[in-house]
């Protein structure tokens, strides 16, 4: 191939590739500039359905204006300081209310002519439950959305201690759990039945929970019973216990025992202790005694 064929391939190649990585140059700037736009799912606000309340932290951004990014404390108030505007309420906003009301005063104040604000929930202090008693998990529990419900934060504390769980008897929760705060301005107190709450028998029970409420697990009752049994202990109270029941549950009476003769000593509401002979079929309640004697014959 002489030198003059070479060069007319060569300038060829250079007028049909020339366009083509122009196009390609084009393309790909075009596809930068639509990435880096901003879209509205950017400024998407996380948890939107949380409601902020005293001590929460979160961080403000303004698009394209850094100068104006701020972490901040929402006060006890509802307040918070922002640059060039001073102080503003936002307690009991949303995330999207909170956007919004800082958004429009900056533009108010001609401060950012299309102010584009996004806030991040840092840390959650503000609506928060106080879980206390026989949880897996007591503590503080927040509020994530705004119909939090105390099926929602009995699941978050890890659930009611199970009796077969528990690692005393003593420590297993009972069946009911108490929510007290405030509603309307005024003292509120429930007792809810957790476990007609989960049959569904009373799913209105089922409490949607406010900031500063506490849930109270209160341990389940328990009884004793000594004497002529194959497994004398403490054992808890369950729902209906019979007097029979309570002695199966403790292996019945041994070869030298006997079911006549039983009896229980119960506190009563006076303070006083009495004892009784029972029925079989007579209820058990909490912190009863049964005694189990041994056979004479």
């Amino acid at each position: 191939m002489s030198r003059l064929t070479i060069f007319r391939v060569l300038s060829l190649w250079t007028v049909l590739t020339v366009p083509l990585f122009s196009v390609f140059a084009s393309a790909n700037a075009s596809t930068a500039a639509v990435t880096s736009a901003p879209s509205s799912e950017s400024f998407k606000p996380q948890q939107s359905d949380y409601r902020l309340g005293g001590g929460d932290s979160i961080r403000i951004s303004v698009y394209q204006n850094p100068d104006l990014a701020l972490d901040a404390r929402v006060g006890e108030s509802g307040d918070i300081t922002f640059p060039l505007v001073g102080k503003l309420n936002v307690g009991g906003m949303t995330i999207d209310e909170a956007s919004k009301a800082i958004s429009d005063e900056l533009m108010r104040r001609e401060l950012v002519k299309h102010a584009q604000v996004s806030i991040v929930l840092l840390q959650v202090r503000g609506n928060q439950v106080s879980v206390l008693g026989q949880v897996n998990r007591p503590g503080r529990i927040p509020l994530e959305t705004s119909d939090m419900r105390l099926s929602d934060v009995l699941a978050s504390a890890g659930g009611v201690i199970n009796a077969a769980n528990a690692a005393t008897v003593s420590a297993a929760g009972a069946d009911h759990a108490v929510v007290v705060g405030t509603r309307d301005g005024k003292p509120f107190r429930a007792e809810v039945d957790l476990a007609s709450l989960f049959l569904g028998d009373h799913p209105g029970d089922d409490i949607v929970m406010k900031g500063g409420d506490t849930v109270y697990v209160p341990p389940a009752p328990i009884y004793y019973i000594y004497g002529e049994v194959q497994r004398p202990g403490t054992y808890v109270v369950t729902r209906g216990m019979t007097v029979q029941q309570a002695l199966a549950q403790a292996g019945g009476p041994t070869l030298r025992g006997t079911e006549r003769g039983l009896h229980i000593d119960r506190r009563e509401s006076d303070g006083v202790v009495k004892p009784s002979t029972p029925a079989m079929n007579d209820a058990i309640q909490s912190n009863d005694v049964l005694y189990v004697p041994e056979s004479l014959f």
